[in-house]
């Protein structure tokens, strides 16, 4: 018997009205890294100003778009049409995962309902995106983020455009993790801290603190020992109080 050696499937469906075209490039590179875009459909009135952009770059990433016209003033159609063909995708079988790009809430049904499946479900929207929709995904990544000027590592790319979140932010949740993992001389494995960091909150992610590695990131926050032996992967723990600046005296 061959062994299937293909990346997981993915269904990507996009809601037109709560996402915006600019996205797009980095949208399908950060799916790629996830697995391989198998459906890709797009739902929305494209007869309407709001969203036309979407369609010069349909054809560049093969989306397939589901016209929905605005019959009635305050029903979304579009919203209803995605989730019969998110239901309709996973009663098939065929699909390790779903993508859902929109930064409305209520989508968070439909996630929830996917993961209760066992499928994975991986969000894209805004940061204005409510906790609820957020969190019923197994990963949510910020649209911000994948924008062509988004500010991740902003220090090495020289740009004025700021994080979404101060790196001194992404301190506590690190804290949090680390006292979780209970090791005994208070050093973890940075690898095992990232998906802890995954598991405990859906939308972390290095890039919302201006880094695109964890390391960097946890270097910047200055709350944090990090060793890396030769050979050996990166390790971090919380730094002894006596080692954490303190205010000079006057003298």
């Amino acid at each position: 018997m061959a062994i299937d050696n293909r990346s997981p499937r993915l269904a990507v469906l996009i809601d037109a009205d709560n996402a915006s075209a600019k996205i797009v490039d980095g949208l399908f590179d950060e799916i790629a890294k996830i697995g391989e875009a198998s459906v890709r459909r797009i739902y929305g009135d494209f007869a309407s100003s709001r969203s036309k952009a979407w369609i010069d770059v349909l054809a560049r990433h093969a989306i397939i778009p589901q016209q929905q016209f605005a019959y009635t003033t305050g029903k979304n159609a579009s919203d209803i049409t995605l989730v019969i063909d998110a239901m309709d995708l996973l009663h098939s079988g065929r699909f390790d995962g779903f993508c859902l790009v929109s930064s409305d809430s209520d989508f968070t049904r439909l996630a929830a309902r996917i993961r209760e499946q066992g499928v994975d479900v991986f969000g894209f929207g805004e940061q204005k995106t409510p906790e609820s929709f957020r969190q019923a995904c197994r990963r949510f990544t910020y649209t911000e983020n994948l924008l062509p000027d988004a500010p991740a590592n902003t220090e090495a790319a020289g740009s004025k455009s700021k994080p979404l979140q101060p790196p001194s932010a992404a301190a506590p949740i690190i804290r949090r993790v680390l006292a979780q993992m209970e090791t005994e001389d208070g050093w973890a494995p940075l690898g095992a801290v990232g998906t802890q960091l995954a598991n405990l909150s859906s939308d972390f992610d290095p890039r919302n603190f201006g880094f695109r590695k964890l390391s960097d990131l946890v270097r910047k926050t200055n709350a944090f020992e990090i060793e890396h032996p030769e050979g050996r992967a990166i390790r971090i723990r919380e730094k002894p109080a006596s080692a954490k600046s303190s205010p000079k005296r006057k003298s």
